[in-house]
């Protein structure tokens, strides 16, 4: 495989760093910041709905990896789509939800990783979140490979970190089973708001399509892709089950009840006393995913310039190979967002239109299956797959408006 990309992008991440990549923007932005909500909304049956969304996540999973073993670009879901519905304005359209996805949910990380700064340094809210995505936006100016092990070293970080919320909330685990602690849901009204809790649970798990994105600079692309989304996405929710009974033995016990901080909670109650430490590690793993959100932006406004659904300004190359016009651009849009987005308002609409960035990426799948002549990718999913997911995403959509 050349390393170099005919002109392009450079080759040069291999499968387990693409897999560290994966991981750092699922769980930097996952388990950190929602597993507090979900548990508050489903209880103790919320262990049911990170397995509804972990499910759901990964039916969707399999649709991006056949889509990034046929058509490898780093434009990702708009050319997906491009190449289902050949219409320039639906690819288009699906670029632009998936960028206001991005700003959205950057600008909350951002703030996110803020509010854990603030523990060390007495300095505003804002100003932290923008020296964050200032920092992150120039790490992304340097190679790729330089940018993806940052990324991959703040995540062994991130996992670090639960392994802490694991081993101090570990022992309420060992008597669980002698509480009335029921996980199962007793009644339709628990069974809403198990899957209540799996929509907002399910944003724990998106991160895993950013992976999409980097085709144009993996090797061997058709099957280090697919794998690599798959890989980080089954790692991540097993992370995530066992963090979230931790959680939940916690609270049951007698514990702090579930809150936004819930993992710094656990380390609280326990008594061994690492709640600096712990917080430090949570800032590193949660401004870990702004350092992927501008990566993943750069390359969906490079590979959309590519396809001339942008301007050709965008595709605009450093020595090392680097968008960095695009780089430059995204990091800039983050910042501004950060600034005036009412993204915690907005943080549920994110949800939502991810949902249905899924639902159209698993549709052109369905078509492509009905389209004669295509050749086979190197990575097909079953013919149930794209519609099992179509239906699962817009279902999770409309149980939300379900009183």
């Amino acid at each position: 495989m050349n390393k170099n990309n005919a002109g392009g992008l450079r080759r040069s991440l291999n499968l387990s760093l693409l897999i560290f990549y994966g991981l750092g923007i699922i769980v930097g932005a996952g388990v950190y910041v929602v597993i507090g909500d979900v548990i508050r909304i489903a209880g103790p049956a919320a262990l049911l709905s990170f397995i509804v969304a972990g499910l759901l996540a990964f039916l969707t999973a399999l649709c991006y990896a056949e889509l990034a073993s046929r058509y490898p670009e780093a434009a990702g879901a708009a050319a997906y789509v491009k190449e289902a519905f050949k219409s320039d304005r639906l690819s288009l359209l699906t670029g632009f939800l998936v960028t206001l996805v991005v700003l959205i949910t950057a600008a909350t990380i951002a703030h996110g990783a803020a509010f854990y700064a603030k523990i060390f340094v007495s300095l505003p809210e804002g100003i932290l979140a923008s020296a964050i995505i200032i920092v992150f936006t120039g790490v992304s100016c340097l190679g790729v490979k330089d940018s993806v092990r940052a990324a991959a070293f703040m995540t062994v970080i991130e996992l670090t970190g639960l392994a802490l919320v694991v081993g101090a909330g570990w022992e309420p685990v060992l008597h669980i089973f002698n509480t009335d602690t029921h996980f199962m849901p007793a009644n339709a009204e628990a069974w809403h708001a198990v899957f209540v809790g799996a929509f907002f649970a399910f944003f724990a798990f998106t991160g895993f399509e950013n992976l999409a994105n980097m085709a144009e600079e993996a090797e061997s692309e058709r099957r280090t892709i697919p794998y690599a989304i798959l890989a980080s996405l089954g790692i991540s929710t097993a992370v995530y089950l066992i963090v979230a009974f931790v959680v939940i033995a916690g609270f049951s016990s007698g514990g702090p009840g579930p809150s936004p901080f819930s993992l710094l909670s656990v380390l609280e109650h326990s008594g061994w006393g690492l709640t600096k430490i712990f917080a430090l590690l949570a800032m590193i793993a949660v401004s870990n995913g702004v350092l992927i959100q501008i990566l993943m932006l750069a390359r969906l406004f490079y590979g959309m310039a590519k396809r001339e659904l942008l301007p050709v300004y965008f595709t605009k190359l450093s020595q090392k190979q680097v968008p960095v016009r695009a780089t430059l651009v995204a990091g800039i849009m983050i910042l501004v967002s950060a600034y005036l987005l009412p993204f915690e308002a907005l943080l549920r609409w994110s949800t939502i239109l991810t949902l249905l960035i899924f639902a159209l990426v698993s549709s052109s799948v369905w078509v492509l299956h009905n389209r004669a002549n295509l050749p086979s990718p190197d990575f097909r999913v079953s013919f149930w797959i794209p519609p099992a997911a179509v239906s699962g995403n817009l279902a999770l959509i409309i149980v939300q408006f379900i009183v």
